[in-house]
């Protein structure tokens, strides 16, 4: 199986992943992040430049993108495109 290297954190990092795309998207990565946050236990993580620190379990987990409704502009801003 060959290893693909993945971009992380603003691209400053790096992580090593089989070429499976189902291995770093979607939702097999989320239950992998989750197991990761699981086992990460009580570490703290530091924030906003670093000044500010919380712990990972207090970490919200993130919400499902909400459907769009309503109208988009396309083009320059000349036309209108409507959701479906």
């Amino acid at each position: 199986m060959v290893k693909i290297r993945i971009r992380t954190g603003r691209g400053t990092g790096t992580i090593e992943v089989d070429n499976n795309p189902q291995k770093w998207t979607g939702e097999e990565f989320k239950k992998i992040q989750a197991a990761r946050k699981s086992a990460a236990g009580e570490r703290t993580i530091t924030s906003g430049r670093g000044t500010g620190s919380r712990k990972l379990k207090d970490v919200p987990e993130p919400k499902s993108r909400p459907k769009y409704k309503g109208s988009m502009s396309a083009g320059r801003g000349t036309k209108s495109k409507s959701s479906k």
